[in-house]
């Protein structure tokens, strides 16, 4: 982990927040790598789910009315049992402990444990993760609002706007990607469990009687989409929710996990919902969220069949799945060790980077015609500095799974080298016909 902690700040996909002032606990900066790999991630996801006919697109406000997390149960339930440490001030989560450590310099080290085993904890207390704020002037209680838990709510409240302005018939889904906030008392393992993070959710509405079988659906279909990019299947797993530990909204509940180097941990929740958060907000805001069924007359209020994906956590996963290392033939005839990034090519952040070989005769010309050319339909990084196999050296680290060094023999004949990442091997193509070559491994 700490390897693939480096690199990401080496390569530019992940700063510290508010790095140069000491940071900020819980929040990361996406750097220039890192803002396109997060980027090309939701992309994927948001064409799997609105490239067909059953699926409509949302981008709700982070800012909603207090009533619907009223409703949602998340001011009363959206809790975490806290405790502090007596010696070091240190606040634990109470289901945590055995885990954790305490903080100051004298129980620097010390297992959490230990301290809850001498009564040096303070008695556990509920704590509500959502962050508070004010809407308007006046900082009072009428004037309370919050940034958003989760995504999912945004859905539920524009449930009939969808449904009437589409003119969607059930089966349908709304899907929506965008910002969550949780005020976790621990946050931990890199981009794993943060304060600041991205969800990309899709609230799948059906009729009771077909809820499990639309369920059985998903939980294949989504295992699928993170098999087609690039995870290894046996880095994968569903782990079911027992019907004793069940959240209160759900009549079923299964967690995709992924092997981080950390262990296994949740990277999409794959829920049936019943039809618990569309009465929820019939019963506070008095208003109907029925769906009335043209052939059978009948009108009833929807299940739901949640899929919920961390674009965080996807991120962390793809980039702890893509991290290798192997060797790599040098100049001299030896081998050196190679850090590489074995992203699916949809995904790299850049497609392809071209090489001048030397800087003179023309060649960065032709080089710079080339990248100037690619760069309409993908993202090329060109590079002049230093040896050709030091660039490859480079690429590889940023995942690039394409490199085009143009030569002399480029200059008679117009063809380039044109090096694969995985396997490191060269061929020679036409420089027309390059763009052709990637889009054609992309697609």
């Amino acid at each position: 982990m700490a390897q693939i902690v480096s690199l990401s700040k080496r390569r530019g996909f992940i700063f510290q927040s508010s790095e140069i002032y000491g940071g900020l606990n819980g929040c990361w900066d996406y750097g220039p790598l890192g803002v396109e790999l997060l980027n090309n991630i939701k992309q994927a996801w948001w064409q799997s789910m609105t490239f067909r006919d059953d699926i409509e697109g949302l981008d709700a406000s982070i800012l909603m009315h207090p009533k619907v997390w009223e409703a949602s149960g998340h001011v009363e339930n959206f809790t975490d049992p806290m405790v502090d440490c007596k010696e070091c001030k240190a606040r634990f989560r109470a289901d945590q402990i055995d885990e954790s450590k305490c903080g100051s310099n004298a129980y620097k080290g010390r297992k959490a444990s230990k301290c809850r085993d001498e009564g040096k904890f303070t008695e556990a207390r509920q704590f509500n993760l959502m962050f508070k704020t004010f809407i308007g002037a006046v900082e009072s209680e009428d004037a309370v609002v919050y940034l958003r838990p989760e995504t999912a709510q945004g859905i539920f409240v524009n449930f009939n706007n969808v449904k009437d302005s589409t003119r969607q018939k059930l089966p349908f889904g709304i899907a929506q990607i965008g910002k969550a906030f949780r005020n976790e008392i621990n946050t931990k393992n890199f981009l794993y469990r943060t304060r600041e993070f991205e969800q990309m959710e899709m609230q799948y509405f059906v009729k009771q009687g077909i809820d499990t079988e639309k369920y059985e659906y998903w939980k294949q279909n989504r295992l699928n989409w993170w098999i087609n990019y690039g995870i290894r299947k046996e880095r994968l797993q569903f782990v079911p929710h027992p019907q004793s530990k069940l959240a209160h909204y759900a009549k079923d509940a299964v967690d995709i996990e992924f092997d981080f180097p950390f262990g296994w941990g949740e990277i999409e929740g794959i829920h049936n919902r019943s039809d618990f958060d569309l009465s929820q907000h019939v019963k506070f805001s008095g208003k109907k969220l029925e769906y009335y069924d043209d052939e059978t007359k009948e009108r009833y209020i929807p299940y739901v069949i949640e899929t919920s994906a961390g674009a965080s956590r996807g991120f962390m996963a793809f980039l702890c799945n893509a991290y290798d290392e192997d060797e790599a033939p040098t100049a001299l005839g030896k081998v050196e060790k190679r850090t590489v990034l074995r992203f699916h090519p949809k995904l790299a952040p850049i497609k392809c980077a071209v090489f001048p070989l030397v800087n003179k005769d023309g060649l960065q010309e032709v080089s710079h015609g080339i990248k100037d050319d690619l760069q309409s339909s993908f993202n090329v990084f060109y590079d002049e500095s230093g040896a050709v196999g030091r660039r490859y050296r480079r690429q590889d680290e940023c995942g690039t799974p394409y490199c085009v060094t143009v030569d002399y023999d480029t200059l008679k004949d117009n063809t380039v080298t044109i090096r694969d990442r995985d396997s490191m091997k060269q061929e020679r193509i036409h420089k027309d016909l390059i763009k052709k070559y990637i889009l054609e491994k992309l697609f």
